[in-house]
């Protein structure tokens, strides 16, 4: 039996007949060219009409067989040969740019009797400008190629006749079906190791920024191993076929056919943006994607974001399938009758080979409370290894019996409050919960929240993930091998009388994202409703709901405000009231930057976390009267200097001279030790216009940050050429703390890192070249450039960001703080200095940030009289004079796209 390219089918819009008479008339080229640029643009309209994805998939790849056949029809062919579809294209799919996997199958190995014939017709595939893949095998080739590979043996599961004789394909198949070569029990193996291998490679989450819709976990191929290895299992075809082996119920094949219709959609257009077959979601496409599938902006959530978020809800119910489809095909079908222990539990649960099982298929029926008590009794029982297939497809059947009168129900209340409780794991119960559809059932707010995303570099997991990383390490501070990183958190944590009280502010701290509005307060909303039903007492109550309300503030005041300062402190501890509401907050703090981005902390800001906390106890323990004046704190630094001083025989009135005009703020900012050695190094230095650099690790037990002492005439002019070298050997500014002195000589400090957040002070090359660097830029000023050539990198250049600015006066400091938000590129710092210099501004101290794609860096100024800025047109000139030459170099940096006007969202 053979297939004829008079059988192939053609679509409505191939006139076959004008199509054979132009191949009759003319050259064949061309004509199949043609063929081929009309069929794309008919398809690539369909799409952009909304055109069922299923149906558009499978014409476009019958249309390719009709061409190929035709193509095929072109040479003299007998019947010991024919053309097979392989793989995806064997499947009947086709995308836009994906390949055409062919598979030229012979009786014999008879490749000299066609090679003329193959090689002519696979180089007019190409001269048409086909994209193939192919490979040519006899039959016997097929079966030791298949029998040594599974990813052969797994392509050829996957085959069609495109034509020639249709024997040969029965054959092939029957000799490499799993009673002669992987038998399905060692097929599904042999993919679970594959799988496990993929998943890893793409670190094992869903919840990539730029996730591989194909590769990536949740992805297509989670799909298509479930077909393949059910398939291979019962010798089916179809997946349709797979619910009526009982393998797949009617919910759970719908559920699949809706996700992967999702995700073909998204990599249909994902090839017409990027015009070749890109797979990755990269954020190059992910807006331009979300306008092509319809998802518009809102007032409360970016367009970008709802495509992102229902594309992550997507991947997390196809990991769900996998997960489940693939153990229930262990458990009940390979593993069928050699269950070797089984312990009961209660009357609803047993523990089945350590895995926890339900009695009988109506437990959850008969009693719903079920549904919370199988993950209590999982974090009660750390001998349970997990959920039993068939437990959690009935999970999935009978979740919908969680409503409100499921949620006001006391016993599930209790079983709730007990499960925030267990001592085992609960961040993985609470995670199980969220990947079943419990935890967003059971707190809808929460389920509001699954998959939410933020679309920029800085908050790297959408917003359920997040909030149940924070938990998971919360959780994490009562280890003892956590300790040694987390010295504090782990001490306040293990003596908190009830750590479910800051486990809930953590399930509650974000959970008011994309709604509008201040999440904090909304949040705090929440919070309250959550503890009057579940009973806890007005002062616990009046504790979360004060956490969740001010879990910004400890992170924002440690990096944006000078902590050196014992009225900020003052001013803080104020807020916090007492020692409870001051160690609830450090633990979300840290938890909560902890599980933002693995970037986000860094030794340098768990310090200034430290230093706050510690300051802030300091103030709670002594009393909140009025802080200690800064004359006394000044006098006692200064004294504890001259102690070191003496010691080194340097005499009270040598280091006086060199500080009579040094403000009280270095006093203030670093520690006697630093500002002796800062000292000594000017005392030392015998020639006063050579610059004096020092350059050291900082750090009590490991160092955190290396710090770099700059004292230099010419003060105004130094500070774009430091920034502006710094930058260029890739050291990134944490810190500026700036002093002059009338006679124009700086007393800078300056803490770094580099591009890894690490200090450099084991690196002694690269130190000595930032004092020559450093030395060589101060004396000649105008031998810097300082246009920065360092490339911006290509996820940087998609957050097109206009510039944000805000002018407000300190008080605290008598200077103005100017605040600036802006996209980060390479040589920002000098960028912005130059342009005070251009207007006459003395730059006082700088807190620099770094929140993936911006900057939110905060810059103390005064005039040229040592005043705050007070002349509005003066304020309103620098902020435009900012955000112009910022917002025209970001457009020049991302090829003349436009500027996107952000919300600053944390």
């Amino acid at each position: 039996m053979s297939s004829s390219p008079s059988e192939a089918w053609s679509p409505l819009f191939f006139d076959k007949k004008r199509f054979l008479n132009d191949l009759a008339n003319g050259e064949p080229i061309p004509v199949f060219r043609d063929a081929l640029s009309a069929a794309k643009a008919h398809f690539n309209n369909r799409f952009y009409e909304g055109e069922d994805i299923h149906t558009l998939v499978n014409e476009s790849a019958r249309f390719a067989d009709s061409i190929l056949s035709l193509a095929w029809e072109r040479y003299s062919w007998d019947d010991g040969i024919c053309l097979i579809a392989v793989g995806g294209y064997g499947r009947g799919e086709l995308h836009p740019h994906s390949d055409i996997d062919l598979l030229i199958l012979m009786r014999k190995d008879h490749a000299t009797k066609y090679r003329k014939n193959i090689e002519n017709f696979l180089a007019f595939l190409w001269d048409i400008q086909l994209k193939i893949g192919h490979s040519v095998r006899s039959i016997s080739q097929c079966v030791v190629e298949a029998r040594t590979d599974i990813t052969v043996a797994t392509n050829l599961m996957e085959t069609r006749l495109i034509c020639g004789n249709r024997e040969l394909l029965v054959s092939m198949h029957k000799k490499t079906g799993p009673d002669k070569i992987w038998a399905s029990a060692l097929f599904y193996r042999g993919k679970i190791d594959e799988q496990i291998a993929r998943h890893h490679k793409h670190g094992d989450t869903e919840y990539n920024l730029e996730p591989n819709i194909k590769e990536a976990p949740g992805g297509l191929r989670d799909i298509q191993l479930v077909n393949w290895t059910a398939k291979r299992h019962f010798n089916v075809y179809r997946r349709s076929h797979l619910v009526k082996e009982g393998f797949l119920s009617e919910e759970e094949y719908l559920t699949l056919r809706r996700d992967e219709e999702f995700l073909w959609a998204v990599r249909y257009g994902l090839h017409l943006i990027a015009g070749r077959g890109e797979e990755r979601l990269l954020f190059d496409y992910q807006r331009k994607l979300a306008e092509m599938l319809g998802y518009s902006d809102s007032k409360d959530k970016l367009g970008v974001e709802k495509f992102m978020q229902r594309y992550y809800q997507v991947v997390l119910s196809i990991r769900e399938l996998n997960d489940v489809l693939l153990q229930y095909l262990d458990e009940a079908i390979y593993r069928k009758g050699k269950t070797k222990k089984v312990e009961k539990i209660n009357d609803r649960f047993l523990i089945r080979d350590n895995y926890i099982d339900t009695v009988d298929d109506d437990v959850f029926v008969k009693h719903p409370p079920a549904l919370l008590e199988l993950f209590v009794i999982l974090g009660e029982n750390d001998n349970i290894l997990g959920i039993r297939a068939s437990t959690i497809r009935q999970i999935r059947l009978h979740r919908n019996l969680i409503d409100e009168n499921y949620r006001s129900n006391p016993e599930n209340i209790n079983l709730f409050m007990r499960l925030l409780k267990v001592p085992f794991k609960l961040s993985l119960q609470l995670q199980r919960m969220n990947r079943y559809g419990i935890l967003g059932l059971y707190l809808p707010e929460f389920g509001r929240i699954v998959g939410q995303t933020q679309h920029d570099l800085f908050h790297i997991y959408p917003v359920d993930v997040h909030t149940l990383q924070v938990i998971r390490n919360l959780r994490r501070f009562a280890r003892p091998e956590i300790a040694k990183s987390f010295p504090v958190a782990s001490h306040l944590y293990k003596n908190l009388a009830k750590p479910e009280l800051v486990t809930i502010a953590a399930l509650y701290h974000d959970i008011a994202k994309g709604r509008g509005g201040d999440h904090s307060e909304l949040g705090a909303i929440d919070i309250v409703s959550f503890a009057e039903r579940h009973g806890l007492k007005p002062e616990e109550t009046d504790l979360i709901k004060w956490v969740v309300k001010n879990h910004l503030l400890m992170s924002s005041v440690s990096q944006r405000e000078d902590t050196s300062d014992p009225e900020v402190i003052h001013r803080f501890a104020s807020r916090m009231g007492d020692l409870m509401h001051l160690e609830h907050l450090y633990l979300l703090t840290v938890a909560d930057i902890n599980a933002t981005n693995p970037r986000l902390w860094t030794d340098w800001k768990g310090s200034l976390m430290h230093n706050l906390y510690f300051e802030t106890k300091r103030v709670l323990q002594q009393g909140l009267t009025a802080p200690a004046s800064r004359t006394t704190w000044v006098n006692s630094a200064k004294n504890a200097v001259l102690e070191r001083l003496n010691a080194k025989g340097i005499d009270n009135s040598i280091a006086e001279n060199i500080w009579q005009d040094v403000g009280d703020e270095l006093f203030l900012r670093e520690c006697a030790d630093d500002i002796a050695a800062f000292t000594t190094a000017i005392a030392d230095n015998e020639n006063p216009q050579e610059p004096v650099v020092l350059i050291r690790d900082i750090g009590v037990e490991v160092p955190i940050a290396t710090q770099i002492f700059v004292h230099a005439r010419n003060r105004q002019k130094i500070f774009s050429v430091i920034a502006g070298t710094l930058d260029k050997l890739q050291l990134n500014i944490q810190d500026a703390r700036l002093q002059s002195t009338s006679d124009d000589q700086a007393f800078d400090v300056f803490y770094v890192l580099n591009d890894f957040d690490q200090p450099i002070g084991d690196q002694p090359d690269l130190c000595r070249k930032v004092i020559q660097e450093l030395k060589k830029g101060i004396k000649k000023p105008e031998s810097v450039n300082l246009d920065i050539q360092r490339r911006t990198s290509r996820q940087l250049k998609q957050f097109a960001i206009k510039t944000i600015t805000s002018l407000s006066n300190d008080s605290d400091t008598n200077t103005t703080m100017l605040e600036v938000i802006t996209p980060d590129r390479p040589g920002l710092l000098a960028h912005i200095s130059s342009i005070f210099l251009r207007f006459g501004l003395n730059l006082y101290n700088a807190k620099i940030a770094t929140l993936g794609e911006r900057v939110e860096d905060i810059f103390y100024l005064t005039d040229s009289n040592h005043q705050p800025l007070t002349d509005p047109d003066l304020n309103e000139e620098i902020q435009l004079a900012i955000c112009n030459e910022l917002d025209k170099r970001n457009h020049d940096d991302i090829d003349k796209n436009d500027l996107q006007q952000i919300k600053v969202r944390h």
